[in-house]
């Protein structure tokens, strides 16, 4: 994702390394808070499991892969490690799983909202090169925004996948969960058919668009105060 600004260090190099730290940011807390968060609801649910395995912290090397890392900053996806969770252990296995699932992303929508704080109060604009601190908030929670609304959706492995499983009757959300073995080469072909179709056919973003939108009016246009 990254390659795409590379002109940009040329041209701008102060904007490129707000990009660089922006990036880095999301990467190091986003993806961190977002596992640190479903072992956090785990645990509060009753399950140990995460805490156990060293997941219960917001210490990065706890949680980040160095390969899911590297693609996401050159190919703009990626991944941490799939916190373990035993929702069998929680009073109510299927909401659990549904609750577990939800607090990754809701906790990117988190960071959003507190990266648009600064920007709603003005601060911004009083700080040593503001348009590239200005910069360096709004890729934060465009990208936060992104990773919230990409895992919201209901295809395996992303979290959406367990919040629809969890939230469906028993019945239904058994047949649905025989979906997740074709979740992976859906998904992969989904990602692929920007780059394969010279971007003519983009499904994710037809289906991702309202929603990153939404939010980015929420927290940029409008913010929180």
């Amino acid at each position: 994702m990254l390659l795409q600004y590379i002109d940009l260090a040329f041209s701008n190099p102060i904007a490129f390394f707000m990009l660089l730290a922006a990036f880095a940011f999301s990467m190091l807390i986003g993806l961190s808070f977002h596992e640190f968060s479903h072992a956090l609801a785990a645990r509060a649910l009753g399950d140990r499991t995460a805490e156990r395995a060293g997941r219960l912290t917001l210490n990065p090397r706890a949680h980040l892969d160095p390969i899911g890392s590297v693609m996401i900053l050159l190919a703009g996806f990626g991944w941490a490690k799939p916190t373990p969770v035993n929702v069998n252990n929680t009073r109510h296995p299927m909401q659990s799983l549904a609750l577990v699932a939800l607090a990754g992303p809701a906790s990117n929508l988190v960071i959003a909202a507190l990266a648009s704080i600064p920007l709603s109060l003005g601060l911004v604009s009083m700080a040593p090169f503001s348009e590239a601190v200005e910069l360096f908030f709004v890729m934060v929670i465009q990208l936060n925004v992104l990773l919230a609304v990409f895992n919201f959706l209901p295809l395996a492995p992303l979290d959406g996948f367990k919040v629809v499983q969890g939230l469906l009757p028993r019945n239904l959300g058994q047949t649905f969960s025989q979906l997740e073995a074709w979740g992976p080469g859906l998904l992969f072909l989904l990602i692929a058919l920007p780059w394969l179709t010279n971007g003519s056919i983009n499904p994710l973003s037809v289906v991702m668009s309202p929603l990153v939108g939404f939010f980015l009016n929420l927290f940029l246009d409008r913010g929180l105060v």
